[in-house]
């Protein structure tokens, strides 16, 4: 039901800002993009942990953390959660590929840039590869969080974190206006839902210890009544 309302919740807005990308650029993107690019520029040395933070953070490396624990999940046996991780990470980075060619929307262009960017702007392969990376893996250590509510709001507060301040980076440097980062976000959101109430048993049991089940060879005789001693 929480799935389903947090899909609800992220595709309406979502749709909103995909219909907005269409139309003539507004001026909230122009003025947000504007101010904080000014900032950047004003200052190099955050200029330069605004690079620093949204390299270190970027699409790459998202990719290669979910690969490498879809891969050990599988070789530890749990095939379903594994199988998740990896459909999540590269279905929704296909979609965003797909909305950047369908919407063709031109990326900020400022007189004195410091950075640059290739592709198309909308939606955000930073803001959206965030989104599905940080989820997965709170969502893959949620069963191990249970009963442990201030360590599960934590995880979801670093994950926020992580989110918000790579899509920070993506404006304030001036290669992304805001809708494209909120549309990646929304979209890295609404993914992660779809896939999690399409497969929901790949997630209960993902990093929880297996049970191992005795064969009936195995079986322990049971004990000799005192009767029968």
């Amino acid at each position: 039901m929480l799935t389903r309302l947090v899909l609800v919740v992220s595709l309406i807005p979502f749709g909103l800002l995909l219909l907005l990308a269409r139309q003539p650029l507004n001026q909230v993107d122009r003025a947000v993009a504007h101010d904080l690019y000014a900032g950047a520029l004003a200052d190099p040395a955050w200029t330069r942990l605004l690079l620093l933070w949204t390299d270190a953070l970027g699409p790459a490396t998202w990719r290669i953390v979910v690969i490498a624990i879809a891969a050990w999940l599988i070789w530890k046996g749990r095939l379903g959660a594994g199988a998740w991780a990896l459909t999540v990470i590269v279905a929704g980075g296909l979609l965003g590929e797909a909305l950047k060619i369908v919407i063709d929307r031109a990326r900020p262009a400022f007189p004195d840039p410091v950075a640059t960017a290739v592709g198309m702007s909308f939606p955000s392969g930073h803001a959206l590869t965030v989104t599905l990376g940080a989820g997965v893996i709170v969502l893959l250590l949620s069963p191990r969080l249970r009963g442990r509510p201030v360590l599960l709001v934590l995880a979801w507060g670093i994950a926020a974190f992580l989110v918000l301040s790579v899509s920070y980076t993506r404006v304030a440097l001036g290669v992304h206006w805001v809708s494209d980062v909120v549309a990646g976000m929304l979209l890295g959101v609404a993914v992660l839902a779809v896939l999690t109430t399409t497969i929901p048993p790949a997630l209960p049991a993902a990093l929880t210890p297996g049970t191992r089940r005795r064969s009936p060879g195995r079986a322990r005789a049971p004990s000799p009544s005192p009767r029968s001693r």
